[in-house]
């Protein structure tokens, strides 16, 4: 009998399915040798705790083992999918706040923005989540950081052995002990004012070193990704 959504079944499997896959998230980093690779200018974004994480949707397991426990909020999909990766944050410390530019976008934008707005925490969106296209940053983020004044930090991640999928993302799984770097960009600030064509300029920046610093990590250990 399929569990149905808010009931007592259905809360026991996705909380031990969140449960799950912190533990396997935790084994598999424990064993990796991670590098941090943070500049001057993301680290004292960081030291702040105020600003907007933006990752590719390929690139989040080695991300939000990183940020565990940081008591943020992230914007995740309204899809099944989705549901695995909001219980396994949930897990890993973080709120989570359903939507996205397909299903119930403008209402979880509006919600994120109050969270950011009121302090509670970094926010993440995945900015190419949750179908793509791929490498692409969608409007959202761009307008959180817009609305709330708050700076995107770019952040993507790379493994030296690793499995790629055949997915649309073409998500990474690093294999355990293997050796990771994580590599934070430079942050994007958006003017609270900005007209259209500053509105997109702003999105191509982001676009722009979200994939510089993924195609930077990515040919430190010899990888091209198509």
């Amino acid at each position: 009998m399929r569990a149905e959504p808010g009931s007592r079944r259905y809360e026991l499997k996705w909380n031990a399915v969140g449960s799950l896959g912190k533990l396997i998230i935790d084994g598999l980093f424990a064993s990796a040798h991670v590098e941090r690779i943070i500049g001057a200018s993301a680290r004292a974004v960081l030291r702040s705790r105020d600003f907007i994480l933006a990752f590719w949707h390929s690139r989040i397991l080695l991300v939000s083992h990183f940020f565990k426990g940081w008591h943020g909020v992230a914007m995740v999909s309204a899809s099944e999918d989705g549901e695995i990766i909001a219980r396994i944050l949930q897990r890993q410390g973080q709120n989570t706040i359903r939507g996205s530019t397909t299903r119930g976008g403008l209402r979880a934008l509006t919600m994120l923005i109050r969270e950011v707005k009121e302090g509670r925490g970094p926010a993440a969106v995945v900015p190419d989540g949750p179908q793509g296209p791929r490498f692409r940053v969608q409007p959202g983020v761009i307008r959180l950081a817009q609305k709330t004044g708050t700076p995107i930090l770019p952040v993507t991640y790379g493994a030296e052995r690793m499995k790629v999928f055949s997915s649309w993302d073409r998500f990474i799984l690093p294999y355990p002990f293997t050796r990771c770097r994580l590599l934070f960009g430079a942050p994007v600030r958006v003017p609270r004012q900005a007209d259209p064509v500053v509105f997109e300029s702003c999105r191509k920046e982001l676009e722009d070193e979200l994939c510089r610093i993924t195609r930077e990590v990515d040919e430190y250990y010899g990888h091209k990704i198509d």
